[in-house]
């Protein structure tokens, strides 16, 4: 970097202006030149620690989640540093602002500042958790920038403008950190591959690139693969469970054991048995809850869009169908499809077997999946169609027509702009303003929402 570049007279700044302005000046040296500006770093520490702040925030190598464990009282800050300062009676409150000065600064540095060279699985993953720190401070959830489409940003009610546009550039700087691990030479070393911390972003590579991997790194990428559904169908699994699913049949007996005891009950009907001198409560009878339900089938069509922008949509809608596969009453279907159609229905019990099946990328036709689903629709007032995508299709007209004579015909037809953990939903306006007009309205694209709809329709 010149010398052009770095205001004069930096070390001892006397204003609340050139203090902030020297945190600067060095952000912007650190971003673009990685050589150490000394005369930057000796004022910037001489303001960070005036401010009382940890120097370990002028460290490159210290990961945020470092500093807020020694320093605990700072995450509050960090998560809303993004936020302006307001103004008190007109002026603005210039020392607060250098103290945001110096925070931002750190977050933008581990963000941005990634280096050259090679990248290791443990440099990977403090990436990730800085990242998600900036995330929050842009008021996303963490991951939820990386996950957006180009051109959407953090999505619809996520956060300041200041995050909008900044989602396809983080995406890009983990693909190429990922890229700069030499994934493939990784994951055939096992104490290496041990170190991966499982992500959305990392699991798309390795489904990306599952056909070109053999041997001990194919074992390793399906063992991370399979910690990662692991990890996230627990999540889901809970909210499935927390309905129960289908109505009470009272003409079954219920079962007599000590776990359907209806204790409130059996005490009620035996107080006439009550022995005051005693204090004894006789029990004749015992009352037990019924516990058996009606078993009419339900069929449940999931059919998600494969291409390369559903990537989590794709893995979590697998797990999720896995799951209400393993209701006693409930028929799963699983469609993918891009520019073809796969009917993965055979493996639905088994979501890693499912994603080892997937292929990610392509352009996108729904035509060629409806040509699977209509005939799994034969009982249409038992069957909810749930199609996952974002609806920039190739053939819409065509499309929409088929969907709208699924929901004609009596079947429930949910469709849903993408499925992540986040929140994000991005839907083509043309499909969102007819799906609504049809009475079919988009579901937000949180995963919560999904889960609920559908345990409301197997109620």
């Amino acid at each position: 970097m010149t010398d052009t570049t770095t205001p004069p007279d930096v070390a001892v700044p006397d204003t609340e202006a050139n203090r902030r302005q020297v945190l600067y000046w060095r952000l912007l040296a650190r971003l673009f030149d990685p050589e150490e500006q000394p005369t930057l770093e000796t004022a910037s520490l001489d303001v960070t620690e005036d401010l009382g702040l940890p120097a370990a925030l002028l460290d490159p190598q210290a990961s945020i989640d470092a500093i807020v464990q020694r320093h605990p009282q700072l995450a509050d800050e960090f998560d809303s540093v993004m936020v302006p300062v307001p103004a008190h009676d007109g002026e603005r409150d210039r020392a607060a602002e250098v103290r945001r000065a110096a925070l931002v600064s750190k977050l933008l540095l581990n963000t941005f500042a990634t280096g050259r060279g090679e990248v290791t699985a443990g440099q990977l993953a403090r990436w990730q958790s800085d990242t998600g720190w900036l995330e929050r401070a842009l008021g996303c959830e963490p991951g939820q920038l990386r996950a957006a489409r180009p051109g959407t940003g953090p999505g619809p009610g996520t956060g300041p403008d200041l995050g909008r546009g900044l989602g396809p550039e983080l995406a890009g700087i983990e693909a190429d950190l990922v890229k700069r691990m030499r994934l493939r030479e990784l994951l055939a070393d096992n104490k290496l591959a041990g170190q991966l911390t499982p992500s959305m972003s990392l699991i798309e590579q390795l489904l990306r690139d599952k056909g070109n991997l053999d041997g001990v790194a194919l074992a390793n990428a399906k063992r991370l693969i399979r910690r990662f559904v692991d990890e996230v169908a627990e999540v889901l699994r809970t909210q499935v469970e927390k309905a129960s699913v289908g109505e009470l049949d009272r003409s079954v007996p219920p079962k007599r054991t000590f776990r359907n005891l209806d204790l409130k009950r059996t005490i009620w009907k035996n107080l006439p048995n009550w022995d005051p001198d005693g204090e004894r409560l006789y029990v004749d009878q015992l009352y037990y809850r019924h516990t058996a339900r009606k078993t009419m089938p339900q069929d449940l069509i999931v059919v998600v869009d494969q291409s390369g922008s559903m990537v989590d949509s794709m893995v979590n809608c697998t797990i999720l169908a896995s799951i209400f596969a393993g209701l006693p009453r409930v028929r799963v279907h699983l469609v993918a499809y891009d520019t073809q159609a796969l009917d993965l229905t055979p493996w639905v019990h088994d979501p890693f077997e499912t994603l080892l099946r997937t292929k990610l990328g392509g352009g996108t036709d729904g035509t060629v999946a409806m040509n699977l689903v209509q005939p799994m629709i034969t009982d249409p007032r038992n069957t909810v169609v749930v199609w996952i995508s974002d609806f920039y299709e190739s053939r819409c007209e065509t499309l929409l027509a088929s969907m709208t004579a699924i929901h004609r015909s009596g079947a429930k037809f949910i469709p849903v702009g993408s499925v992540t953990s986040a929140g994000r939903g991005s839907v083509n306006p043309w499909f969102k303003d007819r799906f609504k007009d049809l009475g079919t309205p988009v579901l937000s694209g949180h995963i919560r929402k999904l889960v609920h709809e559908l345990k409301t329709f197997l109620a």
